[in-house]
């Protein structure tokens, strides 16, 4: 780890911790948002429920555009596919990706060790952990950090392909330089989002809606500050 994602890492603690109340490792959260911390250093926070595997909503994408960019034939669909999937969470390029290559998410899931994430039927049924999905970002970060998703997630579109508005959730954690959303059409409202900055990575999973995530995701910011602790 460079000494500039060190300082960005303390910056960032340094920026929660002034409203810090809660006893280290404690979370004042609703159990309807899962949160996860992870760092390229080798520390982490979560919430209790860090490690309950829920849907993976479009998450997953992240999984089907790492799979493909490293493991895919290379060629400029695979990439096109890969950036719209990540910037504006397209579902029709996820399920050309997923066609193609139906045992992406199964084979990151074991080569970065997430032991909730499990594919589903089709893409959008799967279901992951916000602790894998931390883990993975935190592992990218520190193994490939030139990898085009972190660009992508960095130019996501202010809205998606559907119109859904995109900026919420751990999208306003500190010193986040971008940010994966993804959000269920169907029952009841049901949204994830990921991100990372430097040196860190954070995810959310709230069932309820984006208004709701954004307000525990910070509500839980003293807490995170207080409580990071080595990973588990």
């Amino acid at each position: 780890m460079t000494v500039t994602a060190l300082l960005a890492v303390g910056t960032c603690l340094a920026l929660v911790a002034p409203v810090a109340s809660a006893e280290p490792g404690e979370a004042a959260l609703p159990t309807r948002t899962a949160i996860s911390v992870r760092t390229i250093i080798g520390v982490g926070w979560g919430s209790a429920n860090e490690h309950e595997p829920r849907s993976a909503l479009s998450l997953v994408k992240l999984f089907l555009a790492d799979y493909a960019l490293r493991h895919g034939d290379g060629s400029a669909s695979d990439r096109n596919l890969a950036e719209r999937m990540i910037r504006y969470s397209d579902d029709g390029a996820a399920s050309l990706m997923a066609a193609k290559y139906p045992e992406a998410v199964g084979a990151v899931a074991h080569e970065y060790r997430l032991t909730e994430t499990r594919p589903g039927t089709d893409w959008g049924a799967g279901t992951t952990s916000a602790a894998d999905v931390s883990d993975f970002l935190a592992a990218k970060l520190r193994t490939d950090p030139g990898s085009p998703i972190f660009d992508w997630m960095a130019a996501a579109g202010s809205t998606a392909l559907d119109g859904t508005e995109q900026g919420w959730g751990t999208a306003q954690f500190p010193l986040v330089l971008g940010t994966k959303w993804g959000w269920s059409d169907l029952g009841e409202p049901e949204v994830a989002s990921a991100s990372y900055g430097p040196g860190f990575a954070v995810t959310a999973h709230t069932r309820g809606t984006a208004a709701e995530q954004t307000a525990d995701v910070l509500a839980a910011l003293p807490s995170i500050a207080a409580g990071l602790m080595p990973f588990r």
